[in-house]
């Protein structure tokens, strides 16, 4: 879909710099390119914000790719003889911007979804220069699509998963559709009123919220250089630093 008037304003109207961000959306879908995805319909909204504010984006599929389940950065180093993630993992590293977005199935987010932040798990032990989780100083959203209720528990489960390893959240990092509970038109159908969804305004406001909230704090956070780096570097605590007290035998 194009973006609205209003979005499109917001756009136009902008005064901020984002050029310099990067965005990664892992589409969560069970169905592999090039089969139409609801999901990537509704994505396909933020991403344009993205891009019309300079942030280089890059929407993808993980169901594309031979994917190991496991929590290690490399399960063929665990038993399995391929296991495309890493590369996936490159990407989502180089990103300041993470997006997951996933159907509801039976009330909860997609298989897919729960593999990727069980592999994003995976690397969450290590560390950035300063000591720190890897995954500090990127923020985190998700966009949910379906046609059963769940919008809020999948957020829910999606965005604490991503907060634990270490990604800021933003205040509205969410947003979703659901249609009529039941069989029926799903995110972008066309119905005889027009697209599902598209003229849904809590939908697009939400959307709209989530994707300049993302911008905004990942923008805060690279001019700041990141998260402080005091009383959260694992490897300090490791070495024996008790923050905030003398330690004479730390070196």
């Amino acid at each position: 879909m194009s973006l609205s008037e209003k979005q499109e304003k917001l756009c136009t109207d902008s005064k901020w710099d984002f050029s310099n961000l990067s965005a990664i959306i892992l589409n969560c879908t069970l169905k592999p390119s090039p089969q139409e995805s609801h999901t990537e319909t509704l994505i396909d909204v933020s991403r344009q914000i993205f891009e019309k504010n300079q942030v280089e984006t890059e929407v993808l599929r993980p169901v594309d790719y031979d994917i190991a389940p496991g929590v290690y950065p490399d399960m063929t180093e665990h038993g399995f003889e391929r296991d495309e993630w890493p590369e996936i993992q490159e990407k989502v590293m180089n990103a300041n911007i993470l997006i997951i977005g996933s159907p509801i199935w039976l009330g909860e987010k997609s298989s897919v979804a729960t593999t990727v932040i069980e592999r994003l798990y995976g690397y969450s032990g290590h560390t950035n220069d300063e000591g720190q989780y890897a995954y500090y100083g990127r923020v985190g959203g998700c966009l949910i699509t379906g046609n059963e209720d769940g919008i809020k528990h999948c957020a829910m489960s999606i965005l604490y998963g991503l907060q634990h390893l270490g990604y800021v959240i933003p205040p509205q990092s969410d947003a979703g559709w659901i249609g009529e509970a039941g069989p029926g038109p799903s995110y972008g159908d066309e119905t005889e009123e027009g697209r599902a969804g598209f003229d849904n305004e809590f939908t697009q406001r939400n959307t709209t919220f989530m994707t300049w909230n993302l911008m905004h704090l990942a923008r805060m956070l690279d001019e700041a250089g990141g998260i402080p780096a005091h009383g959260n570097q694992r490897t300090e605590w490791e070495a024996g630093c008790q923050f905030d007290h003398p330690n004479p035998e730390h070196r």
